[in-house]
């Protein structure tokens, strides 16, 4: 069964896209720590991100590091942090979360709601920030 990432990637679910290349896909996560949160997906489906090939590796984190790069320009925060967790969905995939302090990227924290026009703003921001190619 396809995980909503999966999903996601596919076109099956809406999602606020960021950013995508033949590998990878950003995205807003739907249910943030804090307001900007970017989830980056392989768009190979693997559970653990040390399973994915070493090439899908390499390009997941170069191109979350671009992401994170728009993102440090436009969104509020010290640092963008960055977490592999992996615990909430079966397929590989990173966090990027505008932090201030390390309590930000906190995942027992709740997590909070962002209106969908302020996620939409969000999402411009961060677009308009990256570089025509990635």
């Amino acid at each position: 069964m396809a995980s909503i990432f999966t999903k996601i990637i596919n076109g099956d679910l809406p999602s606020f896209k960021i950013a995508e290349n033949e590998r990878c896909l950003a995205f807003l996560d739907v249910f943030p720590l804090v307001e900007g949160h970017v989830l980056v997906v392989p768009k190979k489906e693997v559970d653990r991100i040390y399973d994915l090939p070493a090439e899908d590796y390499a390009e997941l984190f170069r191109f979350s590091k671009v992401i994170a790069g728009a993102m440090q320009e436009v969104l509020t925060g010290k640092r963008i942090g960055f977490a592999v967790v992996g615990l909430e969905v079966p397929h590989a995939h990173l966090h990027l979360v505008p932090i201030n302090t390390a309590d930000n990227i906190n995942f027992t924290r709740p997590k909070i709601k962002v209106e969908e026009a302020r996620m939409k703003e969000l999402q411009a921001l961060i677009k308009a920030a990256l570089p025509e190619t990635i």
